[in-house]
C-alpha cells in the first residue's frame, strides 16, 4: 500500500526511532564502527558446518514439498500467511524435516550423538523418532543463530551501508534484529542445556514456554515492522546508488554464502512460524507413546499467539499508514471538520457509487445522477464528492450508530434495479438525512448493504 511513501510516513503512522533525530533526510556518518557481534554461547552439538538458515529451510521445503504432493499444500500455507503482510513469503514453509540430507557434519541427528548410542538398542523406532523431532530444534536454532549473526555483522553494523542511510532508515532496514540474535542464542542455550542433562529430551515444550515472554518482546515488533522494511529496500535500490552498489558489494561476502540482504532480514518471520510445525511434529510423535513429554500443546498455542498478534499488529499498521495517507487527500471544506486519524480506525470499505436525485412534478419524474464516493470505516463513514485525487467531504456519521442502508422498491420510481437507501440518523449537522444510491451490479448493492449494517463493524478488512 503506497510503499514508496511508506519509508517517508514512518513517524507519523507510529514507527519510531529510538534515536532522537534532528532531520529524517541527515545522513548519519559513522566515525567508530562497532565491534563484531560474536554470542556468548555457542553450541556444542552443532559445528561451523551447519548451513545457514536459508539453505536449511529451503531443503527442507523442497523434502517436504515432494512428500505432500499427492496431499496439497494448503494447509502448510495457512499455518504461516499473515494477511496483513504486503507479501508473503517467497516459499511455502516446511513441516519437520530431518536435516540427514544436507551435509551437516557432527550431530545432525539425536541418535549420532555419543551419550544417545547406547540406548538406541533399547528404543523403538518412533522413540528415536520423538527425539529427533526434539532435537530438530536445536539443530534448525543453530542454523538460524548462523545467519542472524551473518545478518548483523555484515549488514547491520556495516559502517559503510551506515554512511548511506539516515537513523530512521538504517532503524526501519534492521529493527531489533541485534535483539533476536540475543533471544535466539539464549533460546540454543536454554535447549542444549536441557539436553546436557538428560539425553533422553522430555521438555522442549517447557523451554518454549519459558522463552514465550521473549519471543512475543522481539518477533512482534520486527514482524510489524516488516512492511515498512520492504518498502524501504526497494525505494532505496531506486533511488540511493550508493547504498545500491555497497550492498551488491556485502552480499558478496564469503560469509553471506550468495545470500541477498532480504532473504535475512524474513528470516525472523520464517523462524517464528516455522517454529509452530516443529512443535506440532513434536506432538505427533508424542502420540501413543509412553515417553513423557510436557506443555507442547501449550507451547504450540503460545507460539501461535504470538504469530496471531504480529498479524493484528501489521493489520493495524497498513491501516495507520492508509489514514496517513488518506488525510492529505480529504478536503472538509463546507462540513465541519473531523480528525481522520483515529487509534483503532480501520477502513472496511470504500468505493464510487451514484448518487439518485429525484426530481420533476406530479406527471413527470426526472432522476438525476451524481458520482460520490464513500469511505466505510469501523467507526466512521465519509461521503464523498472525488474530484481528481481529492475527496471533497459532503457528509459525515458515525458508524454504525447513525449508520443504516436497506434495499428499496425501485419500480416504483423508475430507478435502476440495483439501488439502495443510506440513512444518516445523526450526521455531520446533527440532522437526519437520507440519499439513494445506485451499484453498478448486484453484487455490489448487496456487498454495500451488508458492509453498511452493524454487524461487521469490527471486522478487520
Amino acid at each position: 500500500m503506497h510503499s514508496q511513501e511508506s519509508a517517508s510516513q514512518l513517524n507519523s503512522s507510529g514507527m519510531h526511532c529510538d534515536d532522537e533525530v534532528k532531520s529524517p533526510d541527515a545522513v548519519e556518518v559513522n566515525t567508530h564502527p562497532e565491534e563484531e557481534y560474536h554470542p556468548k554461547y555457542e553450541s556444542e552439538y552443532i559445528n561451523i558446518s551447519v548451513p545457514l538458515y536459508q539453505e536449511y529451510w529451503m531443503n527442507s521445503v523442497r523434502k517436504d514439498l515432494h512428500r505432500v504432493k499427492q496431499k496439497g499444500l494448503s494447509e502448510f500455507v495457512a499455518s504461516v500467511h499473515l494477511p496483513g503482510l504486503k507479501t508473503p513469503p517467497p516459499s511455502v514453509p516446511s513441516s519437520v524435516s530431518s536435516p540427514s540430507d544436507q551435509q551437516v557434519k557432527s550431530y545432525a541427528l539425536w541418535q549420532e550423538l555419543p551419550q544417545a548410542k547406547d540406548l538406541l538398542n533399547s528404543l523403538t523406532a518412533r522413540e528415536i523418532q520423538l527425539q529427533e523431532a526434539m532435537f530438530e530444534l536445536i539443530v534448525s536454532e543453530a542454523s538460524y543463530q548462523k545467519s542472524l549473526v551473518v545478518a548483523v555483522n555484515v549488514f547491520q553494523w556495516s559502517a559503510e551501508l551506515k554512511q548511506t542511510l539516515s537513523r530512521v532508515e538504517h532503524h526501519v532496514l534492521f529493527s531489533n534484529l541485534k535483539e533476536v540474535c540475543r533471544v535466539s542464542e539464549r533460546f540454543l542455550q536454554d535447549l542444549e542445556s536441557h539436553l546436557k542433562l538428560d539425553v533422553m529430551m522430555s521438555q522442549a515444550g517447557d523451554i518454549v514456554l519459558n522463552n514465550q515472554k521473549s519471543f512475543q518482546q522481539v518477533y512482534v515488533p520486527y514482524v510489524t515492522n516488516m512492511m515498512y522494511q520492504e518498502a524501504l529496500i526497494t525505494q532505496l535500490l531506486h533511488s540511493n546508488k550508493k547504498f545500491a552498489r555497497i550492498l551488491n558489494k556485502l552480499e558478496k561476502d564469503p560469509l553471506c554464502q550468495r545470500q541477498t540482504l532480504k532473504s535475512f532480514l524474513i528470516l525472523p518471520f520464517q523462524r517464528i512460524t516455522r517454529m509452530i510445525l516443529l512443535l506440532e511434529n513434536i506432538l505427533k510423535r508424542v502420540g501413543g507413546l509412553c515417553l513423557y513429554v510436557s506443555n507442547v500443546k501449550e507451547a504450540i498455542e503460545a507460539v501461535r499467539k504470538i504469530v496471531a498478534e504480529c498479524d493484528r499488529n501489521v493489520q493495524q499498521m497498513k491501516s495507520t499508514e492508509f489514514l496517513v495517507y488518506l488525510q492529505k487527500f480529504v478536503d472538509f471544506r463546507s462540513v465541519k471538520s473531523i480528525p481522520l486519524i483515529t487509534k483503532g480506525r480501520h477502513l472496511l470499505q470504500e468505493g464510487p457509487l451514484k448518487q439518485l436525485i429525484l426530481g420533476g412534478n406530479q406527471k413527470v419524474s426526472v432522476v438525476s445522477r451524481r458520482d460520490v464516493y464513500i469511505h466505510l470505516f469501523n467507526d466512521l463513514l465519509l461521503l464523498s464528492l472525488k474530484s481528481g485525487q481529492q475527496f471533497i467531504v459532503q457528509d459525515h456519521a458515525l458508524f454504525p450508530a447513525n449508520v443504516r442502508a436497506e434495499g428499496i422498491k425501485t419500480e416504483i420510481f423508475g430507478l435502476p434495479p440495483d439501488s439502495l437507501l443510506l440513512h444518516l440518523t445523526k450526521n455531520q449537522n446533527k440532522s437526519s438525512t437520507s440519499i439513494i444510491l445506485a451499484a453498478r451490479t448486484r453484487l455490489e448493492k448487496e456487498t454495500w448493504i451488508k458492509r453498511l449494517s452493524s454487524e461487521s463493524k469490527n471486522e478487520m478488512p
